[in-house]
């Protein structure tokens, strides 16, 4: 390219140079001439440490996550004749992930002629909301599905701990535990505003 429009250090409007001359001023001063809008006619180039500013970017990049939470869906398998005891210890699991920010997508599995029967698979759910009261909320009603009648619960506002972080171990299935998790991560932060700085900047070389 014969000129580019520059960028200084500090931000200010150089004007437009032959490319040459912009690549000797960032040279003068211990920086790189960086193309950061390749498209523009002609093309904008920033004099800069470009070291410092990759470094930077990693920077914003990785506080970004540590703000993000992570929200993991975890399915419950029932029966609509689940015993006592196995509805207890289920009961413990549901606590433990909403207490930790997650949902839990309850499902009752009708088997044979179970499924004439619906209203066995509502009541179990309606114990579960109710062995769950303190600390739940529901998220979506029962719905069937085929053979399965489905419930969504998540925590009550105000009553969990935050949620796991990204890349946080989800437990792995077993009994009373969940056989199926969907994450849900909330959208990474905005590019910092300035000339196409969220895309890779070529460094010019003499």
């Amino acid at each position: 390219m014969p000129e580019v429009r520059v960028i200084g250090a500090d931000g200010s409007q150089v004007g437009i140079l032959p490319t040459y001359e912009a690549m000797k001023l960032a040279e003068e001063q211990n920086l790189e001439l960086v193309e950061v809008s390749p498209r523009a006619v002609p093309p904008v180039c920033r004099i800069m440490d470009f070291g410092k500013f990759k470094y930077e970017e990693s920077k914003k990049e990785k506080a970004s996550r540590r703000h993000q939470s992570t929200v993991i869906i975890k399915e419950i398998k029932l029966r609509p004749k689940t015993d006592k005891h196995d509805l207890a210890f289920k009961l413990k699991h549901i606590h433990r992930f909403l207490g930790e920010g997650n949902k839990c997508k309850l499902v009752i599995v009708f088997r044979g002629r179970e499924i004439v029967h619906p209203e066995t698979g509502q009541a179990m759910l309606d114990q579960v909301v109710k062995g769950c009261l303190d600390i739940a909320a529901v998220e979506q009603k029962p719905l069937m599905e085929g053979r399965r009648m489905v419930m969504i619960i998540g925590p009550r506002a105000g009553v969990i701990r935050p949620a796991s972080a990204p890349g946080a171990a989800a437990p792995s299935p077993g009994q009373g535990e969940p056989e199926g998790a969907a994450k849900a991560s909330m959208p990474p932060a905005a590019p910092p505003i300035g000339p196409r700085f969220g895309a890779a900047p070529t460094t010019q070389k003499p």
